[in-house]
């Protein structure tokens, strides 16, 4: 057997953009709830019930799978950096959910691609082309054109929420995929519930009260634990097909349908600049993920990475 080997494997970007529909449904889902469970929970509760949720799912699928074996105590500290940036962000996003239009709260979250690809090239020794730094910029562009900023009020604190959650998703994106190169997806979304609930119950206890579901809350909390955790597992697979940069921009693909969702269900105005500025996002989209000759890099066969698929 030859000693050199690709460091990484094939990217497969087809498959990453699927796996990345059932994130998107799963994220839109898991907006419509949460507007839903605001009136009687604060987010630190709404993360604990739906962390717990997710708990009992992973521990079910995982024996209903066979997977219970993929579940270890490795990585921790990783997995800890990945959960707390993500804790962070979700805490944020659901803050802003009830201030904010969901276009609006979308968009502003949609610069997290932006800092993936900039930064993924630090964090993951990916190759940062200018095809990306343009398909950034144009995806940025529209961003701002949805948003509008520049009008009156347009930096209230709903959207500055809503921009501050984008670095944490940005740092959750990062060290997923670098669990991915090494860690099952059980394991991963193991930890992603059981620490993530962790964190809820401490700061959800810290005033002194910790709101259980009711009647009207509890079928919606159900709903955001089996969206999320649906949209972390696709987001997941997403990852572990193809580099940060390419799958985190498909996610662009939200703007457009939560802007539907908005208009439909609470009356939001399905303005010109949602349009234009989800066009122009879609074109980043196409940009960034136009098949481009691979390039080969050669390593020891110790440095190889565990493929997920495998």
């Amino acid at each position: 057997m030859s000693d050199l080997a690709p460091l990484h494997p094939p990217a497969r970007p087809g498959r990453a953009a699927l796996w990345m529909m059932g994130a998107i449904t799963g994220f839109v889902s898991m907006a419509i709830a949460g507007r839903a469970v605001a009136p009687w929970h604060d987010t630190f509760e709404i993360m604990t019930w739906r962390s717990l949720v997710g708990i009992v799912t992973v521990l079910f699928g995982a024996w209903l799978t066979g997977h219970s074996r993929e579940i270890r105590a490795r990585h921790l500290g990783l997995h800890t950096l990945r959960n707390v940036a993500h804790f962070t962000g979700q805490n944020l996003w659901f803050a802003a959910l009830p201030l904010i239009p969901l276009s609006q709260l979308f968009a502003l979250e949609f610069t997290y691609p932006i800092i993936v690809a900039l930064a993924a090239p630090v964090f993951l020794d990916e190759r940062l082309s200018a095809r990306r730094l343009i398909a950034a910029a144009i995806g940025f562009a529209g961003v701002l054109i949805v948003v509008e900023p520049w009008q009156a009020g347009g930096l209230g604190v709903g959207t500055l929420l809503a921009l501050g959650c984008a670095f944490g998703f940005a740092g959750s994106a990062l060290t997923t995929k670098r669990l991915t190169r090494t860690a099952p997806i059980t394991e991963i979304l193991f930890w992603l519930t059981v620490m993530q609930c962790g964190f809820g119950l401490v700061l959800g206890l810290a005033d002194g009260a910790l709101a259980p579901p009711n009647m009207h809350s509890a079928p919606w909390l159900v709903l955001i634990g089996l969206a999320g955790l649906g949209a972390h597992f696709c987001l997941t697979r997403a990852l572990s097909l193809a580099p940060a940069s390419v799958v985190a921009p498909v996610d662009f693909l939200r703007l457009p349908l939560i802007a539907v969702v908005g208009a439909l269900f609470y009356a939001e105005p399905f303005a010109a600049p949602v349009l234009v500025g989800g066009a122009i996002i879609l074109l980043a989209n196409w940009i960034n993920l136009r098949k481009t000759a691979p390039s080969v890099t050669i390593a020891p066969q110790a440095a190889v990475q565990h493929d997920p698929e495998t």
